[in-house]
């Protein structure tokens, strides 16, 4: 969704609170999925990442449309030349290091990708004078099918034009399994290179999660599975990680 910036919160209209008073719908949050230049690069645009959100009421035998969610609904449903007010930025975890020869490491769930994006679009396609990316982006994407796999066009872009700089592991989560036999969720992708996401962070990577905030408990007990199993104690080094700014977390 590419949308031109205007003063203001996101969402329009208004809602009646528990108390019977009619307010202004609260703002909602969503992660910029572009480099603040924009993807047009004109300093005045920015794209976000949005899934419709919408309940199948079991009773009805269909979608409930007093149930469905109301920002990403307007957003998805809004045309061309439509107004969309918004208020930002907020939030300072997701932001990237400033040594163009970092190692980061991204772990995404869904439209968690989006704040990763804005990574990459910075790295690999602003025409910014005096900045060349010349470290490695290393993107984990957790998803259900791979029908489901977002920006999949700029991905094998960067992957066939920066092959030194980027790489993307995928967990289907529908369509691969696990060295378990189970279902491939995002922490097990992870685990499978574990050996090498460790050497990185001892050599001051920078890892990153955004998503759902139900993938974080999953990928913090295997870090600490792999932890224990290289006689590393996980509590003192999640701690160091944190402490060296090397640990980010949004989930929501």
């Amino acid at each position: 969704v590419g949308l031109t910036l205007v003063e203001g919160d996101i969402a329009l209209g208004t809602k009646v609170n528990s108390k019977g008073k009619e307010v202004p719908h609260g703002t909602r949050l969503y992660s910029i999925a572009s480099s603040r230049y924009g993807d047009e690069f004109d300093g005045k645009t920015t794209t976000l990442c949005v899934r419709r959100a919408t309940y199948w009421c079991p009773e009805l035998g269909a979608e409930d449309p007093a149930k469905k969610g109301i920002c990403s609904n307007f957003l998805c449903d809004a045309k061309p030349g439509d107004k969309v007010t918004m208020t930002g930025p907020t939030g300072k975890i997701l932001l990237l290091d400033n040594d163009p020869n970092a190692v980061h490491i991204c772990v995404a769930t869904g439209t968690g990708i989006a704040p990763f994006r804005s990574f990459w679009r910075r790295m690999f396609y602003d025409d910014v004078t005096n900045y060349k990316f010349d470290g490695l982006l290393w993107v984990f994407m957790g998803v259900a099918n791979s029908d489901a796999l977002l920006y999949d066009n700029e991905i094998q872009d960067m992957l066939e034009t920066y092959p030194k700089n980027f790489r993307v592991d995928y967990a289907l989560s529908r369509e691969q399994t696990n060295t378990r036999g189970g279902k491939m969720y995002i922490q097990d992708k992870v685990e499978e290179y574990a050996d090498q996401v460790f050497g990185l962070l001892d050599n001051g990577a920078h890892i990153y999660f955004c998503g759902l905030k139900g993938m974080m408990p999953g990928i913090q007990d295997m870090l600490e599975r792999v932890a224990k199993s290289k006689n590393i104690d996980f509590d003192e080094y999640f701690a160091k990680l944190k402490k060296n700014n090397q640990w980010h977390v949004e989930v929501y």
